[in-house]
């Protein structure tokens, strides 16, 4: 019984090895691959065992949800013809990575004399983008007491941007508590959105303010601009009121003053300026006293 058993074990793993000699099997040495855009990227796909001589390998890239051919019938293909190569046996290499090749790449090979003729494997590609100069809006002047906020926006980068404000050169920290130069500043600093928001502004938040923005392939920043503070002249717009109010009062009175004085009177007609409309040329009327009217006297002359 114990000769059978093992004489069993036997048969099984020989028929494991044989089956796994006759598989082809793939790995990778990095299936989530970075690279900055411009430089070249190598995508491992690496045949780990395979008893077929001269398998068919062919690369697929997936973005977007659109399928597309990146090596077919051993020939490179698509947008990556003039920017990609086989590495053997199976490793693409892009020469000149750029953001449009961020996507997924799958490599696939077939051996057809193998007992297990089919083999793939993904990778993850991202290629990362430089942020370009982020725009900054910072508002020219604010008085002591009210709100502001700065905004800074960057689209091009990727991954995407996280940003920092800095004032006079010194960067803005997250809490203001942290640092004796910001304690008694009041503001919000997301450094997901890049907004920095004081909600009452003081005497020392005035400065030249400027924003970077920074992810793994670099940073970039915007140029300083000069956010003035000033205190609100009360007495000024007091006085300024006052004045206004005085300008109108006397024309009013003005206006009073012509009005009882009869300047802006019209002339009506009277009893006694009335003038008699002009009779037309030509016709003579003639009162009779017998009919008590108008008598047609002469005739139009044609």
């Amino acid at each position: 019984m114990a000769l059978t058993r093992l004489a069993s074990l036997l048969v099984l793993l020989t028929l494991h090895c044989y089956a796994s000699i006759l598989a082809v099997v793939l790995k990778s040495a990095n299936t989530s691959p970075r690279a900055n855009e411009f430089e070249s990227i190598e995508l491992s796909c690496l045949i780990e065992s395979i008893a077929t001589t001269g398998p068919r390998i062919e690369w697929k890239k997936i973005r977007n949800g659109k399928t597309s051919y990146v090596y077919f019938k051993n020939k490179v293909s698509g947008d990556l013809e003039n920017r990609a190569q086989i590495r053997e046996p199976a490793t693409l290499v892009i020469l000149n990575a750029t953001r449009q090749d961020t996507a997924s790449y799958r490599c696939e090979v077939t051996a057809h004399d193998d007992l297990k003729n089919f083999d793939e494997i993904v990778i993850e590609l991202a290629i990362r983008v430089k942020p370009v100069a982020p725009r900054c809006s910072v508002p020219a002047s604010v008085p002591v007491g009210k709100s502001a906020e700065l905004t800074c926006v960057e689209d091009e980068g990727f991954p995407k941007s996280q940003y920092q404000w800095f004032r006079n050169k010194e960067e803005i920290p997250m809490d203001p508590k942290s640092s004796p130069k910001f304690f008694n500043s009041s503001y919000v600093l997301n450094s997901e959105t890049g907004v920095l928001k004081f909600s009452s502004v003081k005497k020392e938040d005035a400065g030249q303010y400027y924003c970077r923005a920074r992810n793994e392939a670099g940073v970039a920043e915007c140029n300083p601009q000069t956010m003035e503070v000033y205190d609100l002249n009360i007495v000024g717009i007091v006085l300024g009121v006052l004045v206004v109010v005085l300008v109108l009062l006397c024309i009013v009175v003005g206006i009073c003053c012509a009005y009882r004085r009869g300047l802006f009177a019209t002339e009506k007609q009277t009893g006694s300026n009335y003038k008699a409309p002009g009779k037309p040329d030509g016709v003579d009327y003639i009162r009779t006293d017998d009919e008590g009217d108008f008598k047609h006297k002469s005739s139009f002359v044609i």
